[in-house]
């Protein structure tokens, strides 16, 4: 039955999280290329964590301070949602930045050495890192609240905790690294073709460093907590809209006993993701043998393989 999601759900995230780990394990396995390449990646990879660092240790005051008004307002359990939902974000960021300021300097080093294919799989590993762990970790925070509260509409309401959780530090981290981004991005500029009249990215300009560092802040840092966000949110609408739905709301979409058809749809979000997250990792398996083909054939394949194997399986579901 769909209420045993609350089992499934957070078994099948930390079950994800533990793929997401070897993968990342047989990341950091990879060559890194010359003395000079680790040099550099080294520093970004320290940029890059630095950052986070700062930024974190801000959004959790202001962590602390919603989830004390919350617990006033709404009681604990939805602050403690909200604290949960607001790690939960954060790690998924800090995970991600991890896994791709080690990918990018492994993906340049295979592709000088091996060639277009392993540098593929190289990059493909380390966005499906990132990828596994804001899915896993999604599960695992929403699929533990809806087992303690979600079984019951009255105090389903608990999971919008953690979904605030989640949008709270999707703001912070977007707006925060896409200054940061930015504003790196103008510097090496104006210091290297503008001061220096060097090329862009040119090696012999230190602003390039910062630059590099912005764009996984902004781009993998940043996205990560805003894609979890998003997934989450996503599976908690749907979840309260099961949840409020009238007698005959549930009566239309399902036959048998109203309050077994209403957990039955409020569990159906859950189980949604967790079919998601199985057919994802038979696709990112399946990116060993398609990394022969095409890149962008690759990853076209690699993707509408996994889209096809959860569409038909949701249909079962």
């Amino acid at each position: 039955m769909m209420w045993e999601m609350g089992l499934v759900a957070p078994v099948a995230g930390g079950l994800g999280l533990i793929f997401a780990l070897v993968t990342y394990a047989a990341l950091i396995k990879k060559p890194v290329g010359t003395d000079k390449m680790a040099e550099i990646g080294n520093e970004i990879h320290a940029g890059a964590m630095s950052f986070l660092k700062a930024e974190y240790s801000r959004l959790a005051v202001f962590v602390a301070v919603v989830a004390a008004l919350l617990a006033w307002k709404l009681g604990v359990p939805t602050a403690g949602a909200f604290v949960f939902g607001a790690l939960c974000s954060g790690l998924a960021g800090f995970i991600g930045m991890k896994a791709a300021t080690k990918a990018n300097v492994r993906t340049a080093a295979a592709a000088k050495d091996k060639g277009e294919g392993p540098a593929l799989l190289t990059a493909f590993q380390g966005g499906a890192v990132m990828g596994m762990s804001v899915a896993s970790l999604g599960l695992l925070g929403l699929g533990i609240f809806y087992f303690m509260y979600g079984q019951d509409p009255d105090t389903t309401g608990v999971l919008s905790g953690f979904s605030m959780g989640a949008s709270s530090i999707a703001l912070f981290a977007r707006v925060g690294g896409g200054i940061f981004t930015k504003a790196a991005d103008v510097g090496a500029d104006l210091v290297g073709k503008v001061e220096a009249g060097i090329p862009e990215d040119d090696p012999r300009n230190p602003g390039v460093i910062a630059d590099n560092v912005g764009d996984n802040v902004g781009d993998v840092a940043g996205m990560g907590a805003d894609i979890f966000e998003s997934y989450v949110g996503a599976m908690v609408a749907a979840l309260a809209i099961a949840a409020t739905l009238s007698v005959d709301g549930v009566a239309s979409l399902m036959a048998g006993p109203t309050d077994a058809s209403r957990l039955a749809l409020m569990g159906l979000p859950l189980a949604s993701s967790v079919i998601g997250l199985v057919a994802s990792v038979i696709g990112i398996l399946g990116m060993n043998v398609f990394k022969k083909l095409n890149p962008a054939l690759a990853l076209n394949v690699s993707t509408f393989s996994a889209a096809g194997i959860f569409l038909v399986a949701i249909y079962f579901a």
